[in-house]
């Protein structure tokens, strides 16, 4: 066979797969439970086909999976660096970021960060967690976050909090974006007139960029 057929094999293949993955963040939204078959029926694909790229539904939540942490790891990543005085801006705007996210791809975000993965998700989302304990870190050394609770602890209790407020509340709702905020800088140990001071001096943490 010549590389010609076999590169257009390939991205037949690539689209594939593009197309399934797409299809299933969209079913699944609607059904949590919907079925391989079902998925290859939204893709307008074979279970043949669908069978080719993943050998079982669970393989196929897994990519999804992956997915969401990608995404999740890429926008703490882009979080700019602080000197410590600046943690909970730095927090507020990490956790409206991943609302965002959250939003956008939310089967994805809430497959990744459900109980029944999220502990097989650890390795996929730890830049995430190490960006996040290192906001704390310099937020506790600066004093702008709580200090009664270790380092490593508080962060936890802020991803925990996140991760129950991303799959428990509406993500299209603004109101709760705001709230997803407001209930993180409480954790790090902001009170609520500190959480409005902060809110109102940085607009762009109570509406989307």
């Amino acid at each position: 066979m010549s590389a010609l057929p076999v590169r257009a094999l390939r991205r037949d293949a690539e689209h594939n797969r593009a197309t399934l993955l797409t299809a299933a963040q969209r079913l699944l939204a609607r059904d949590a439970h919907a079925s391989m078959e079902a998925i290859a029926r939204e893709a307008g694909l074979s279970r043949r086909a669908v069978y080719g790229h993943f050998a079982d539904r669970e393989a196929l939540l897994g990519e999804l999976v992956r997915l969401g942490a990608e995404r999740f790891n890429a926008i703490a990543a882009a979080v700019p660096a602080d000197d410590g005085a600046g943690a909970p801006i730095a927090i507020a705007r990490l956790t409206a970021r991943l609302w965002d996210e959250a939003a956008q791809v939310q089967v994805a975000a809430a497959i990744a960060l459900d109980d029944a993965h999220v502990q097989h998700t650890a390795a996929a989302l730890a830049p995430l967690r190490r960006r996040l304990l290192d906001l704390v870190l310099a937020g506790q050394e600066a004093q702008s976050l709580r200090t009664d609770i270790p380092a490593g602890t508080l962060a936890r209790l802020i991803e925990e909090t996140g991760r129950m407020i991303i799959i428990r509340l509406e993500t299209s709702s603004a109101a709760a974006r705001l709230l997803a905020v407001r209930t993180v800088l409480s954790v790090a140990g902001l009170s609520w007139r500190e959480s409005d001071e902060l809110l109102s001096a940085h607009p762009d943490l109570t509406g989307p960029e």
